[in-house]
């Protein structure tokens, strides 16, 4: 299935379950108990109000995230580079507004079909007039503030982590099977040179960009950024399935490819990343709390960065460690080429690296 359709099924499964769920709790919220209150009479059964209500306000929900996931997904993927975060939620915002207001309207006009009176008011701007329309449009905003902050948080901490923080799963240091990936911009100190501070900062924008756009497709997440680096990690297991630790690098150099044109017409120069991959146990806590992140620690993730650092030396983009190969399936993919054993930088057993031609 195509990437961007997957991550737009994903945002639209999310969506509607947030919303669903938002306006369902509203529905109780605003009934339930209603004829508890001495001030407030009814002739309608507060069991039938709160079952009619409940069912349209989560139906509202549901189509409220299909629209809304759909308007996430086009901004994601055409806007979010072009506009800056302030400017990106407030146009978001505004758009939530209308879509909001004409789908209540909408959804007026289908209860009144059924013979539900909902009795808003008359006229162009009603919701400027209606005290209920106003309640839950307050609502529906700080529900909305709340999905961005999960949103942001979520992309900050990188994919899955947000959530284990949350959860304090690593609070006490824990052992862990991952496979690692450095991958370096190669000539990364001749470009700059040519292309100057604020152009070089662009380039590595873009480079990143095209990283980005393929990391979710192979269950990647992204450790770190280091000046011209990226730093990629995976649970062990998935990083040999289907070979995905491979595949991400040679689908990262095919996105680059596709864009190939845009590179030379607006910096004159192409990027070639080289990568080094290394896998084994590796200790992950969370550090930190002014700026808490997870971080790992142990000679795997040193091992790969100097795996990578090798690349240079025998002029090759990628280099992957024997046990790497030992684990995945790359005979109908690539064929491994044995580069013999080195002696790694702070190493005292020499590894057995390899290639893929």
């Amino acid at each position: 299935m195509n990437t961007h359709v997957k991550t737009y099924l994903k945002q639209l499964a999310y969506s509607v379950m947030f919303w669903g769920l938002c306006l369902a709790f509203f529905a109780v919220f605003r009934y339930l108990g209603i004829n508890r209150i001495p001030e407030i009479t009814t002739s309608v059964s507060v069991k039938s109000l709160v079952y009619q209500n409940l069912i349209a306000l989560t139906a509202v929900g549901v189509i409220l995230g299909i629209v809304y996931a759909t308007i996430d997904f086009f901004f994601d993927k055409h806007l979010s580079k072009s506009l800056s975060l302030g400017a990106n939620l407030i146009l978001r915002a505004l758009i939530y507004f209308i879509i909001t207001i004409l789908l209540l309207r909408f959804s007026q006009k289908v209860a009144e079909a059924n013979g539900i009176k909902l009795n808003f008011e008359k006229g162009w701007f009603w919701w400027l007039k209606d005290e209920r329309f106003l309640s839950i449009l307050l609502y529906i905003a700080f529900c909305s503030f709340f999905f961005l902050l999960m949103k942001i948080a979520a992309e900050r901490f990188g994919k899955g982590v947000f959530l284990k923080i949350l959860r304090g799963r690593y609070r006490i240091p824990k052992e862990e099977e991952r496979i690692f990936m450095f991958l370096d911009l190669k000539d990364s100190t001749t470009i700059a040179e040519k292309l100057g501070h604020l152009k070089y900062s662009q380039f590595i924008q873009d480079c990143f960009y095209d990283l980005n756009m393929v990391v979710s497709k192979y269950e990647a997440e992204i450790y770190q950024y280091v000046g011209d680096e990226a730093v990629l990690t995976w649970p062990y297991a998935k990083g040999v399935k289907n070979n995905n630790c491979i595949k991400l690098f040679y689908d990262f150099k095919e996105q680059q490819k596709s864009r190939k044109d845009y590179y030379y017409g607006k910096y004159e120069v192409y990027p070639e990343f080289k990568a080094g991959l290394h896998g084994g146990p590796i200790m992950v806590a969370e550090v930190g709390f002014v700026k808490k992140e997870l971080a790992y620690h142990g000679d795997i993730i040193n091992t790969s960065a100097r795996i990578q650092a090798q690349c240079n030396t025998y002029n090759v983009f990628l280099l992957l460690s024997d046990k790497l190969i030992l684990d995945m399936n790359t005979e109908y993919l690539l064929k491994p080429k044995t580069l013999g054993s080195v002696l790694l930088k702070g190493k005292q057993e020499e590894v057995t690296i390899y290639t893929l031609v």
